[in-house]
């Protein structure tokens, strides 16, 4: 496997271990929640506050889906691995 496909298992490797962490679901759990409640309870005139919280829910979500790419990258490359060496040992 050549080094840089390496890096990138091993990087999904690390972000799996991420979203199956209780602690980590929790934080990013409560963190969403926190967000959520912020923007509904907001006023609708305070347009920069709720910009601000829309803003870091994103980032949230960005991060979550950052992860998820790291494990689906990483399940293509041992998936494709796995067909190289089933068509090898034909």
């Amino acid at each position: 496997m050549p080094e840089q496909e390496e890096q990138l298992v091993l990087a999904g490797d690390e972000a799996e271990v991420l979203l199956q962490s209780p602690a980590f679901t929790s934080v990013i759990d409560e963190t969403v929640e926190t967000a959520f409640q912020t923007f509904v309870n907001t006023e609708p005139d305070k347009s920069d506050e709720r910009e601000l919280v829309y803003t870091h829910y994103r980032a949230i979500v960005d991060v979550v889906n950052t992860l998820k790419q790291r494990v689906l990258v990483r399940d293509s490359i041992v998936e494709q691995q796995n067909g190289d060496t089933s068509q090898e040992e034909q």
